[in-house]
């Protein structure tokens, strides 16, 4: 295949020609995390504009009688249709989304991952910059809007499943919580850079908003291109913990990588009998769905309430609403570092889950009394909402994707990464469609809350077998450590 390996190759070649195998092991390593990281984090930058312009789109007509600054852009020039048309463009994207990456999983499989990577970021750079060009066009067909989100949503789809593989193939299991939970943090990070990319233009040349990002994840394709190494064998290389191996074990490894392999690729439907996809899935729907209702909606839900007696503009709007993705990225953290702790995944994403429902609850009741009061429950409800969303969607879909039943078969990570990761983005779809549909009809957002608290118990609920089963194993451990201590004391009389 043409380009089957990264142009930088040789480059990396001779520069650690003379180092040993631990050190080119971290080396690559440290390449890996870093341009996956940046990659993802280009992607969600890419996804934060619409949710940031929102407030720009909508219509501030009604201010007086006449008002020659009015900002309402048509075809979202009706007040009474505009929330619902924004969750029609935000379930658009994101159903998109999550059917393509169930096909974006299978294909990554088969293809050339470096390059299927980069040609996706490439078209979804070309396909958000679209967007913007509305602006510059005078673009007011609802048409157009809803076919750019739909392409966004092709293209988006090749990104996670890629990115996941590639840092799960360079990590052992035992590793993969806390390396994972650190390197999760690109997706808010992604967000909060997305949002600074974005907001300066908002309020005089909303356009920008989608060209600057669009750019970025373009130029950050060609990075990927030209230097990731997703699987350790390209190198002659091995995720395992030994890096103390032989050249004879190098010399096999290339054998491996050329053909020698047992490993193939796995289809869907095998996929779903893997031990815990399933419940991992659903459970991925509903946390997802409330995280991403404050992906899309959150900006627009600041801007539209009262702080202390005080309406905050679109921009500062966009800037307190980075505050949740703080949070977010340090419980993606301290869920991945637990995880590696426990070594039970299914009881800490439960306690971060149910911790999650009363913060909602709290944050809609208190949060308006004061900024300070709001911008605390805001970080909390972001570490305990984000926390199960980013360990479920790393070290949990790369474990899965590693399961025993598996025999050692490396070439099914993407597959379970794509089924868990789409059928969260299900739930990603309806999230926002039904935030824009109830907060419209009921003109309140208080209905908007008592539909994430639900979502968010549900996704605790799908996890009962799991949680069920861990801790009986812990239990089961601790009732063998009396008989052991007794049969010791026994044999020394």
């Amino acid at each position: 295949m043409v380009f089957h390996k990264a142009p930088a190759i040789p480059i990396y070649n001779y520069l650690l020609q003379h180092k040993t195998p631990k050190f080119k092991l971290v080396t690559y390593q440290g390449l890996v995390i870093g341009i996956t990281y940046l990659s993802y984090m280009s992607y969600h930058a890419a996804k934060r504009p619409f949710s940031v312009v929102k407030g720009e789109l909508n219509p501030n007509c009604t201010i007086t009688a006449v008002n020659n600054t009015c900002t309402a852009w048509r075809p979202f020039s009706n007040p009474t249709e505009t929330q619902d048309l924004f969750g029609l463009l935000d379930c658009a994207f994101l159903l998109t989304y999550a059917l393509a990456m169930f096909v974006s999983g299978y294909i990554a499989e088969h293809t050339n991952l470096r390059i299927y990577l980069s040609l996706g970021m490439f078209f979804t750079g070309i396909f958000t910059s679209l967007f913007g060009l509305g602006f510059f066009l005078k673009i007011h067909s609802l048409y157009f809007f809803f076919l750019i989100q739909i392409l966004t949503g092709i293209a988006q789809s090749t990104g996670w499943p890629c990115v996941v593989e590639a840092v799960g193939l360079w990590f052992p299991e035992g590793k993969r919580g806390l390396i994972m939970g650190i390197w999760n943090t690109h997706i808010s990070v992604g967000n909060i850079v997305g949002t600074a990319l974005a907001a300066p233009f908002v309020e005089y040349n909303w356009g920008l908003s989608f060209v600057v990002p669009g750019c970025l994840i373009a130029g950050i394709g060609i990075l990927v291109f030209l230097f990731l190494v997703p699987d350790p064998r390209e190198v002659n290389m091995t995720n395992l913990e030994d890096t103390a191996y032989s050249e004879e074990e190098m010399l096999l490894e290339k054998e491996n990588f050329k053909g020698g392999s047992n490993d193939h690729p796995i289809g869907i439907w095998k996929a779903l009998w893997i031990p815990g996809v399933v419940e991992y899935s659903m459970c991925l729907f509903f946390a997802k769905l409330v995280s991403y209702t404050f992906l899309f909606w959150l900006p627009f839900y600041i801007g539209s309430i009262s702080i202390k007696g005080k309406v905050y503009s679109k921009s500062q709007a966009a800037d307190w609403a980075t505050l949740f993705d703080v949070g977010g990225a340090i419980g993606g953290v301290v869920a991945g570092a637990l995880n590696d702790l426990s070594g039970k995944p299914g009881l800490v994403n439960f306690l971060f889950l149910v911790c999650a429902a009363p913060c909602l609850l709290l944050l809609q009741i208190y949060g308006s009394t004061s900024l300070s009061t709001f911008i605390g429950y805001l970080m909390i409800t972001g570490f305990f909402v984000n926390g199960p969303y980013a360990l479920i969607t790393t070290a949990v879909s790369a474990s899965l994707g590693a399961h025993p039943c598996l025999h050692g078969n490396t070439k099914a990570m993407a597959v379970v990464t794509s089924i868990i990761d789409a059928t969260g983005s299900l739930g990603a779809a309806v999230g926002p469609l039904l935030a824009g549909v109830i907060s419209s009809k009921t003109n309140s957002w208080v209905f908007v809350f008592y539909m994430l608290i639900l979502a968010d118990v549900l996704a605790a609920l799908f996890l009962s077998r799991q949680l069920f089963c861990e801790i009986k194993a812990i239990c089961s451990r601790r009732n063998k450590s009396p008989i052991n201590s007794n049969q010791l004391v026994i044999n020394e009389n």
